[in-house]
């Protein structure tokens, strides 16, 4: 557990919710209580929020906004330039 902690510690995803873009980065994954704190940049606001942290079919992911949207922890990416500049 503690090897996919440090892989995907701050590894990003960016979620298009229809009107805008969120950027979700990975701060925490804990499988013991089951779940997992995500930055969330939303309209330039940024927060971190916790998640329940589910499995199905050996995937982990988190429900997320209005329509529950299951985001797969597999989707998120790491960003090698911390400082590039990314269109959103």
């Amino acid at each position: 557990m503690e090897e996919m902690r440090k892989k995907l510690y701050l590894s990003e995803f960016i979620y298009h919710n229809g009107t805008h873009s969120v950027v979700m980065n990975i701060v925490d994954i804990c499988t013991v209580k089951n779940e997992i704190a995500v930055a969330v940049t939303d309209e330039g606001k940024p927060s971190v929020r916790k998640f329940d942290l589910k499995i199905e079919d050996g995937r982990f992911y988190f429900e997320f906004g209005m329509s529950r949207e299951q985001i797969s922890v597999d989707e998120f990416e790491q960003v090698d330039d911390q400082f590039a500049t990314r269109t959103v």
